[in-house]
């Protein structure tokens, strides 16, 4: 497989994991491994033109704007050297798909930006992060690769579609009814479809990013989610707090309906006060698979195929443009 020089960026998570026991694959402790010792103990990897770069050591759950940042001041900066064919991401897999969205929102890049994890620490007695990382850089080095992806368990998503879907399978992501980009097998890439869209520049947006360095934190969005016996309770307790000179603490509202993002008629109540007020509300589903398809008479907007998180997302990034 030829590798042209690429930069690898490591995050932490399960996949730089570190438990007491190698057949412990739960009680690890994420973000132990640096990604130059992940580098290290895969022999394939030796001699390769790479560049390291250890960004942060977290576990993903404690994902937040302010390491989105620093990654995306990162993915400029290599993304925007000549010599850099691509930048691969190691990253846990709890928060993968809401870094990969946003990073693909916000800078549309039109060299391949590959994330990657594993759901087995790297103590484990047959660890799934050094495969996945091989076939992140195959990915990487694929010709006309572009956009933001995640690869994991041979299969490449985009970031547009991707979602966790089980707690404990190798194999936990899902692109829905979109499916998968493609696949990688024996370090040869497969497409089924084409990879996400870049920016009409081909290059990142400076004034985007300048925007996303400037703030210190997201517009204040929260995701609920209407089930039986809901009501308003959670959403007028967020309006309490509300100053009449400043408006309310938080700005956006998603809300994960039921079915067609439908929405029980107390928390609709509720969040059409809200939305009256100037909180932005946007619908989604719970359901794992399909999007939201809208008739007349809807009186919340809806965010048609996102998940709650990437909506959540989504509606930060439109507030920050106010």
């Amino acid at each position: 497989m030829e590798i042209r020089r690429h930069v690898i960026l490591g995050t932490g998570g399960t996949i730089a994991g570190r438990a007491s026991r190698p057949g412990d694959g739960v009680g690890y402790v994420a973000g132990q491994v640096s990604v130059e010792d992940l580098l290290a103990s895969i022999p394939s990897m030796a001699g390769l033109p790479l560049e390291v770069e250890q960004v942060a050591q977290v576990d993903s759950k404690d994902m937040g704007f302010a390491l989105w940042q620093q990654l995306a001041t990162r993915l400029a900066f290599h993304l925007s050297r000549p010599e850099v064919d691509a930048v691969v991401i190691t990253h846990g897999t709890d928060t993968i798909e809401e870094t990969a969205f946003f990073l693909q929102t916000v800078l549309r890049p039109a060299k391949p930006v590959v994330f990657t994890c594993a759901m087995r620490p790297a103590t484990a007695l047959v660890p799934d992060g050094p495969q996945n990382l091989v076939d992140a850089l195959a990915v990487a080095s694929h010709p006309g690769a572009q956009g933001v992806v995640l690869v994991c368990a041979g299969k490449i998503h985009s970031a547009a579609d991707v979602s966790k879907v089980h707690t404990y399978r190798v194999d936990a992501f899902d692109s829905g009814d979109a499916g998968p980009l493609g696949c990688v097998e024996e370090g040869r890439v497969r497409l089924f479809r084409p990879w996400p869209l870049a920016s009409e520049t081909g290059g990142l947006d400076p004034v985007v990013l300048q925007r996303i360095q400037s703030v210190q934190a997201m517009p204040p969005v929260v995701v609920l989610t209407s089930h039986a016996d809901a009501d308003g309770t959670l959403v007028r307790a967020l309006l309490s707090g509300c100053d009449v000179a400043q408006g309310p603490a938080v700005r956006g509202i998603v809300v994960a309906g039921t079915g067609n993002g439908t929405v029980h008629h107390a928390l609709e109540a509720a969040l059409l006060e809200a939305q009256a007020m100037g909180v932005r509300v946007v619908r989604t589903s719970r359901c794992v698979h399909g999007p939201l398809l809208t008739h007349p008479g809807q009186l919340l907007a809806d965010a048609r195929s996102l998940t709650p998180v990437k909506a959540r997302i989504a509606l930060a990034l439109e507030l920050l443009e106010d």
